[in-house]
């Protein structure tokens, strides 16, 4: 018998569906060119989605270069690689990684919330801006593990909730220890080890309550391990990386998640051969995410807590991460928002409060007015803000 027996009635106020365009390749491990160019082709994907970690805007990046905020830009256009690019790409790649690696940035999280128009603030959040000694990782390998998530919760506030005390906690007792092989392989797995096991508890409390709960919440996790960002992430919240680029003389605006909606291909067709079907750009014409931690009475319809997994090199030019929920992305572009926060960043009539540093009062308050932007802008959801700064 199913434990969650019917499904959600139509006042269960889903999620307003974003109408994204399907996205081609495999629904977990796509892999990005690296900004070099180098295309990694069919035939051999990567552990990650590859993030570029080079400044260079050569083709196959996702980043968008931001034109200056008195101005409108658009997107950068892409190029064929050459076969200079292609045989050579690689080891560029890997040249300047070793070269960003030298120093462990500093990473420290800042964050703001809005309840917008709705009843209650169903969204959660947590900043580790230092867990090494709680994950006792490897000595000889590993010297830094940082951790931020942001959770938007759907049907209440009890599945981002319990994601925002429990995800971490799972995530910290199955971290690496000891003699590890790889590194990679032994982080992607405790991932998805993690999202499975903190899904399966929620969901086991979840269907022992009369009558069960039918909550649901977004996850966006960013992991460092040393200078290596871990990208984890279910439904359409999002990470964006700011990174100078040396070339354009801009910043950037660097997509760090992929967002799951039903109506893009990979993520209907599995809806639909588990027996499930999409409606209205909704799961059963109901649910907006096509992956998420809770929703119980969806996963029978191929709802799937398996998360995408990516992999970013931070750089020297690398300036700061946006972590933050769709209400934010439902009013700004991730562009629009990068260039936002810069001319934050740059207000020097920003004070600093209670002998904080000039910079955290300038996070602080970029956080504030981003969040108070969107709700200005019309976001009638809420909207979760946050920023971890990148020391160097």
């Amino acid at each position: 018998m199913d434990l969650f027996g019917d499904l959600p009635e139509p006042e269960r106020s889903p999620r307003p569906a974003a109408g994204k365009e399907a996205q081609k390749g495999s629904p977990l491990f796509d892999d990005l060119p690296p900004a070099a160019g180098a295309d990694s082709g069919p035939g051999g994907p990567l552990l990650f989605d590859d993030l570029p970690p080079a400044s260079s805007g050569e083709s196959g990046s996702p980043d968008t270069p931001l034109p200056p905020p008195a101005k409108s830009g658009g997107k950068g256009e892409k190029r064929k690689p050459s076969e200079e690019e292609e045989n050579g790409g690689e080891e560029l790649v890997e040249k300047k990684v070793c070269k960003a690696s030298s120093v462990i940035f500093g990473l420290k999280g800042f964050v703001a919330e809005r309840k917008g128009e709705r009843e209650e603030m169903q969204d959660a959040h947590v900043i580790l801006n230092d867990i090494t000694a709680e994950c006792r990782p490897p000595a000889s390998l590993i010297t830094r593990v940082s951790y931020f998530a942001v959770f938007d919760g759907h049907g209440g506030i009890r599945a981002s909730k319990f994601a925002a005390q429990n995800l971490h906690q799972n995530l910290i007792r199955k971290f690496p220890k000891g003699d590890v092989t790889s590194v990679e392989k032994t982080v992607r797995r405790c991932l998805l080890d993690t999202f499975k096991h903190t899904d399966e508890e929620f969901l086991r409390q979840a269907s022992s309550q009369k009558p069960a709960w039918k909550d649901g919440s977004t996850a966006t996790c960013v992991l460092a391990v040393d200078n290596v960002l871990y990208i984890a992430n279910l439904g359409d919240s999002r990470a964006i990386l700011c990174r100078y680029n040396e070339e354009s003389q801009k910043h950037s605006a660097l997509s760090l998640s992929k967002e799951h909606n039903p109506t893009q291909y990979e993520e209907r067709m599995r809806i639909q051969k588990a027996g499930g079907n999409v409606r209205d750009g909704r799961v059963l014409g109901v649910l907006e995410v096509s992956r998420s931690i809770g929703d119980g009475q969806y996963k029978r319809c191929g709802v799937t807590s398996v998360p995408d997994i990516r992999r970013c090199q931070l750089t020297p030019n690398d300036r700061f991460i946006l972590l933050a929920c769709d209400g934010l992305f439902k009013v700004f572009t991730p562009e629009e928002a990068v260039n936002f926060i810069l001319s934050c960043l740059e207000d020097e009539k920003i004070q600093s409060r209670e002998g904080k540093p000039a910079a955290d009062a300038r996070y602080d308050a970029a956080c504030n007015r981003l969040a108070s932007k969107a709700v200005q802008r019309g976001s009638a959801d809420n909207v979760t803000v946050m920023l971890v700064r990148i020391g160097h």
